[in-house]
């Protein structure tokens, strides 16, 4: 079976605790710092490196049979630590799962890995062959789907984020493609003070995922 080489402290801390098992651990100083750089491909190695076993992607249909599930969905979000960002504020605003789409998406890398701060070992994350489909999946199972885009109506906190919802957010720069957005029960959007048109699409995860969290307290 194939493995995954991570890097970084709290991501192989993370993984020695999580659900895919460590196959063999590299510390400094009994590994030197070049042979961490080589081992990880990343500067960024913090003295440890870990070969572990693939990435367990999740059930995304099986996260649908969760009782007031909050779901997020990425729509082919494309830079690894964007996903790894989104996916460190998705667990630790207790989410049940991110959905993703297979194609022209990021997948759970080493670097995602990193940027989570380990977060995606114990986060579900599934990927879907055609994300407007699962929505449409979504809604029949009870969800109400609400999409993230600048051009929204209603502010997140003037709807209801407190039962089954499924927050949905678009790539970097093009946002919400035609079809994932006339999938959704509406359109949400953060109200902008300043002179940038949008927020990066983690900032805005972390934004609506804890106005749910607000709902739901």
């Amino acid at each position: 079976m194939a493995s995954q080489v991570i890097y970084g402290v709290q991501p192989v801390q993370e993984a020695e605790r999580g659900r895919r098992r460590v196959r063999k651990v590299w510390r400094a100083p009994e590994t030197s710092a070049a042979e961490l750089e080589r081992l990880c491909g990343s500067p960024d190695h913090q003295g440890v490196v870990a070969e572990v076993d693939p990435y367990p992607y999740g059930d995304a249909e099986g996260m649908l049979r969760r009782p007031d599930a909050l779901i997020v969905a990425l729509d082919q979000v494309q830079d690894p630590r964007n996903l790894g960002a989104v996916c460190r504020s998705a667990e630790s605003a207790g989410v049940a799962g991110v959905v993703i789409p297979e194609r022209r998406a990021a997948m759970v890398t080493p670097v995602v890995c990193k940027t989570s701060a380990g977060a995606v070992e114990h986060l579900e994350v599934a990927h879907v062959r055609n994300l407007a489909d699962w929505l449409e999946e979504a809604k029949e199972a009870g969800f109400w789907i609400w999409g993230a885009d600048a051009d929204g109506t209603q502010p997140p906190w003037g709807v209801d984020l407190t039962g089954p919802t499924v927050i949905v957010l678009g790539g970097e720069g093009k946002g919400l493609r035609p079809r994932v957005a006339s999938s959704c029960d509406g359109l949400v959007a953060l109200p902008r003070l300043g002179r940038i048109e949008s927020l990066n699409v983690s900032a805005a995860a972390t934004a609506l995922l804890f106005e749910s969290v607000r709902q739901r307290s």
